[in-house]
């Protein structure tokens, strides 16, 4: 992740499963203000769906996902 994109807080949500990685990351994202990075960890199998939707009808946007193994990031 370049500086620029450097996250102001991470969220691990690891062995948590649908839908409390998604309400977590709602929770954590009404904390940061407009321009800040939520970096989110986890190994729920629909986190990524989930979270590329939540980003879509929300109006937020997904910088990168990277997935190695059975974690996203």
């Amino acid at each position: 992740m370049p500086e620029t994109s450097k996250p102001k807080r991470t969220l691990d949500c690891m062995g948590l499963y649908c839908p409390i990685p998604l309400f977590q990351t709602r929770a954590e994202i009404d904390k940061l203000q407009v321009g800040e990075i939520l970096e989110v960890l986890s190994d729920d199998p629909a986190a990524e769906e989930d979270l590329k939707r939540f980003a879509r009808r929300t109006g937020h946007e997904i910088i990168r996902l990277e997935r190695k193994d059975d974690r996203l990031r």
